[in-house]
């Protein structure tokens, strides 16, 4: 049985969040642990729009912006709410904010900051072997929670000459996050991910350097971890034990991509472990979790 909305590009997981309320209302959890759980789906959702905007930002001119789908979230950027401005001599990309509401609805002001200058044999873009992009914020705000970007690398590990046909594209990412919510309190995040375009070998999807990537027909892969600090001091962590699996061009759940295939294993603080399935394949927005061998169907909104 499988689950709703992830990451990604990462892929990141926002939809653990979502299932660890639906779980936690299902173990009659506090609402303590609710609480928390939304402070996991505040850090996912974070993430996965900033690698989002970093895909966007590295594959377009200054003056070329127009409205974007992202590879994990929904549009984004646009001229209304943001504008870019790109430094081709020391390879720095600035996505400055200018407090109107963006595609997606949220209301953002401040700069994110690319700095792609370490990336090696000439890369530019998301999709070049050798990209590796670090991210930084500056007064960075998203709907009145203050973003701290303490650490944030995106590298794109394909090998130099791949052969698409037999080869995926695969990228590496790291992120250690501080998020000052408006309503009280800081969560402390911290992921280490990494990510795969499964069909990279289909040609309308990807179509060779020259060109960005179809995302809207790409069916992608996230394996790793995520872990920190709630806004109520409780610690948590989420290991991926199976590849979380979506697919952007077959499946479409309420309008919404839901991970269709894989594993996680969660905790927070002293709780039990819950083990979560997404099935194997089927396209629906069901998971099961398991807990003291204790199974739930959930169904995640």
């Amino acid at each position: 049985m499988k689950a709703k909305n992830f990451l990604n590009a990462a892929f990141g997981v926002a939809v653990i969040a979502g299932l660890m309320f639906a779980s936690c209302k299902k173990d009659n959890m506090s609402n303590e642990e609710t609480t928390s759980a939304e402070d996991h789906a505040m850090a996912e959702n974070i993430y996965n729009d900033i690698n989002a905007m970093a895909g966007q930002a590295s594959d377009i001119s200054a003056s070329s912006l127009s409205s974007y789908r992202g590879s994990e979230t929904q549009l984004i950027l646009s001229l209304s709410c943001a504008s870019i401005a790109h430094d081709s001599i020391n390879h720095i990309v600035t996505i400055t904010f200018n407090g109107q509401t963006c595609l997606d609805g949220r209301v953002r002001s401040g700069s994110l900051i690319l700095n792609y200058s370490a990336s090696t044999n000439g890369a530019r873009h998301y999709r070049d072997p050798g990209f590796s992009c670090s991210v930084t914020s500056s007064n960075y705000v998203v709907d009145g929670n203050a973003i701290n970007i303490i650490n944030k690398t995106i590298t794109n590990t394909t090998a130099v000459g791949f052969n698409p046909a037999t080869t995926n594209l695969t990228w590496h990412i790291d992120a250690h996050v501080s998020i000052t919510k408006s309503a009280g309190g800081t969560i402390d995040w911290n992921c280490n991910r990494d990510k795969v375009l499964l069909n990279t070998s289909d040609t309308t999807v990807y179509h060779g350097a020259p060109t960005p990537i179809t995302w809207s027909l790409a069916r992608v892969g996230h394996t790793g971890s995520a872990s920190g600090t709630c806004a109520d001091g409780d610690s948590f962590s989420a290991t991926i034990t199976s590849m979380l699996i979506r697919d952007f061009g077959g499946c479409i759940v309420n309008g919404k991509h839901p991970i269709i295939q894989g594993t996680l294993d969660m905790t927070k603080g002293t709780k039990p472990i819950r083990h979560v399935d997404f099935g194997n394949g089927t396209c629906d927005n069901l998971a099961t979790v398991t807990v003291n061998n204790h199974v739930h169907t959930i169904t995640l909104h």
